[in-house]
């Protein structure tokens, strides 16, 4: 269009002469809406506690490359991850804008970029979340299928997705499996109970406090454990008792400090551990020789390295979505916060305050 345009109208022709191919094939890949050069956003400049999320009215709006597109976010997710890397439990450069998910509107298309368009709806997965816009890979992009909401979206895209994979991969559960679900009121927790149930298998979930607990019940768990109870404390035994000695073929744990020492104690011969998260701060270092007298395996696994070609990363995502439109999976938004307020986000996060998944409205 623009190269017609410059052969259509004689009054271009100095344009014409003097514009170079590469200058115009940046013109025609690039191609925006109204985008402003500043935005709202929140900045972590040093590790520490929720203090150290800056908001900011006035950030630069990020410039798509070759194989990107700039989002204007309408939700973004918060999870517990994002907490790591504020601690710096997980490493990396600050300054730094945290989130890890985020759905809305496709701004620009950056060169050499292609399958999308300025005005798809669109839901991605890199870095850079807390804020209005971001600019994110079409490796890790999806476009959302109508019928589907942001808010759903968003409520089940990172966590979903984890969930799916590690049930289908990391230990691919059967029919029948006894599984042992740490913190399955939580934001995946809540996905993974109804996933594991939609396979077949006998869950047993752990949460804390009673309006928790009644959560996972209604999700259809088989065993539910109240943690904070004084009838329930004992929840290696309680798991013991539901299994008739036998312990779970597989446990799924995101807590890790507190509870690493019962999951390998409720598991049983030959089973399986998959711990991937650290709610309670990180398993501390596994001396072998405590696998040896059950062979338990333990598996340590992470979203990325299941959905690191495009291949995988749709079938994964064609899976989610289909489970979203048949009504097959639910999702629960514990809260939409304002950007302003992510803060308070993450103390409810770490205080075990929420119930579901926490969103944040850019």
């Amino acid at each position: 269009m623009f190269r017609s345009l410059l052969r259509s109208n004689p009054r271009l022709t100095v344009l014409r002469n003097h514009i170079t191919p590469p200058l115009v094939n940046q013109f025609i890949q690039i191609r925006t809406m109204s985008v402003p050069a500043t935005m709202k956003a929140v900045v972590v400049e040093e590790t520490g506690g929720p203090e150290v999320l800056k908001f900011k009215t006035s950030y630069p709006v990020p410039t798509p490359r070759a194989g990107e597109l700039l989002v204007r976010n309408n939700i973004s997710g918060v999870n517990y991850i994002d907490t790591y890397f504020r601690t710096g439990l997980y490493p990396a450069p600050k300054p730094e804008v945290l989130g890890r998910e985020g759905a809305g509107i496709v701004a620009a298309v950056g060169p050499q970029t292609s399958g999308f368009q300025v005005g798809d709806r669109v839901a991605w997965l890199s870095t850079g979340g807390y804020a209005e816009y971001t600019a994110v890979p079409i490796a890790q992009t999806a476009k959302i299928p109508d019928g589907i909401s942001d808010e759903d979206i968003m409520a089940s895209f990172l966590s979903g997705l984890t969930v799916l994979a590690f049930a289908k991969e990391a230990y691919p559960v059967q029919k029948g499996d006894w599984v042992l679900l740490h913190a399955a009121a939580g934001g995946a927790g809540f996905l993974m109970t109804q996933i594991l149930k939609s396979i077949g298998a006998n869950v047993i979930g752990t949460a804390g406090g009673a309006e928790k607990c009644a959560l996972v019940k209604s999700l259809g768990a088989d065993v539910v454990i109240d943690y904070r109870s004084e009838e329930d404390k004992d929840w290696v035994k309680k798991v013991k008792e539901a299994t008739g000695g036998r312990g779970v073929d597989v446990v799924y744990d995101s807590v890790g400090k507190d509870t690493w020492e019962g999951s390998l104690e409720a598991v049983k011969r030959k089973g399986t551990i998959v711990w991937f998260g650290n709610a309670s701060g990180p398993v501390p270092p596994l001396p072998l020789a405590k696998l040896t007298p059950k062979c338990v395996k333990v598996a340590r696994p992470s979203l990325f390295g299941y959905i690191q070609t495009r291949e995988e990363f749709e079938y994964y995502t064609n899976e989610l979505f289909n489970l979203l439109k048949s009504g097959q999976l639910k999702t629960k938004i514990h809260k939409i916060y304002p950007l302003e307020d992510i803060a308070q986000v993450h103390k409810d996060l770490e205080g075990r305050k929420t119930m579901g998944k926490p969103l944040l409205k850019p």
